[in-house]
């Protein structure tokens, strides 16, 4: 029996039948590692509906690579718009009750979908279903995903907010088609996927998690250094747009706020950090600039303007208080700390009433 965790339900209800998966695997210039991520879809112990595969523009040798495939897979063609409006192209064509996201260059165990399914049917209340993932780098595997980020239980609404919890999952694609897919806006990209997720979540939709590590996400060093600013701005983009929620509760557009400024003194940390390492030109000048706008957190523009006066100490200020600030947890209203408390008691006399 795997290890199943989810919120608990709403009411009683019966086992659901096994549901079906459709993998979607937006490709742009994948050629070098798409081949093991499509053999991963396609060798599970439980078959998947369809595997499609949305070409987004690549200009490598795509084709040749997908060529022992091509009877298995749906392989569909588009301009080079991002993995967003790509996902979005292959959600409208597909027929499975679940999509399940996969990158171009990670790979599933063999039992991810089985694990999923089994997940499905014992909770069909859920709308969006997860496994641990392996980290894995060039010198091997480096951790799981569930070892650095919390999976939210109880507060759901509250988790998703302050950080992305969901990793790699099947998304009931009704309900994804229902609230319009990935938004495909540019200054959402590369957070599209936590964009939905958070509309999902904040609509009614809950999530559940196999306590496995079932699919291992291939980490690239100097990728992820590249495009880290990027990924910052855009936790912010996705924040700003969740403020304009209908659905919000007071309590929630208070710790949003929170989550909120926390992701804005990030991102300026690091754009900050990089002008301070580069040594351009300028330098005190564009951290003061920094430091003079207004909706950055108080505490994070006196850093910035310390910062622009001791240059030879700026990096190491900034990335300190990045660190620091990432570390950092909005605090959450009493009544929804003694609820979460509440269920954790629940939860753990349950354990010790199950049998041996």
């Amino acid at each position: 029996m795997r290890r199943l965790i989810a919120p608990a339900a709403d009411a009683p209800f019966e086992r659901g039948p096994v549901p079906s998966f459709s993998i979607v695997i937006p490709a742009y210039q994948a050629a070098e590692s798409i081949a093991d991520t499509v053999a991963s879809a396609l060798g599970q112990t439980l078959r998947p509906y369809e595997v499609i595969v949305c070409d987004d523009g690549s200009t490598d040798d795509l084709d040749s690579v997908l060529a022992p495939y091509r009877e298995q897979i749906v392989l569909l063609r588009r301009p080079h718009r991002g993995a967003g409006p790509a996902r979005n192209a292959a959600l409208r064509v597909a027929s499975g009750d679940f999509v399940v996201m996969l990158d171009a260059d990670d790979v599933y165990e063999p039992d991810r979908l089985s694990a999923l399914a089994e997940l499905a049917a014992a909770r069909p209340d859920l709308d969006i279903l997860g496994t641990d993932a392996y980290f894995e780098v060039e010198t091997g595997l480096n951790g799981r995903f569930y070892e650095f980020t919390e999976f939210e239980v109880e507060e759901q609404r509250l988790g998703i907010m302050e950080r992305c919890f969901v990793a790699w999952p099947a998304l009931r694609r009704a309900r994804v088609l229902e609230i319009g897919g990935f938004d495909e806006s540019p200054e959402i990209a590369p957070a599209e996927d936590w964009d939905l997720f958070i509309r999902l979540i904040l609509g009614g939709s809950r999530v559940g998690l196999v306590d496995e590590p079932l699919m291992r996400y291939r980490k690239h060093p100097a990728s992820m250094t590249a495009n880290r600013s990027r990924a910052l701005r855009s936790r912010v983009a996705v924040l700003e747009k969740t403020r304009l929620h209908p659905g919000l509760t007071i309590e929630e557009r208070r710790y949003l706020d929170q989550c909120l400024a926390r992701a804005r003194s990030r991102s300026v940390l690091v754009d900050a950090k990089g002008f301070a390492a580069a040594h351009r030109q300028g330098g005190r000048r564009r951290l003061l600039a920094l430091a003079a706008r207004s909706e950055v957190p108080t505490t994070t523009r006196l850093t910035l303007a310390v910062a622009a006066f001791v240059p030879p100490a700026a990096i190491r200020i900034l990335g300190w208080t990045e660190r620091r600030t990432a570390r950092s947890r909005p605090r959450r209203a009493v009544s929804s700390l003694l609820v979460t408390g509440i269920r954790r008691a629940d939860a753990r006399a349950a354990r010790r009433r199950e049998p041996q």
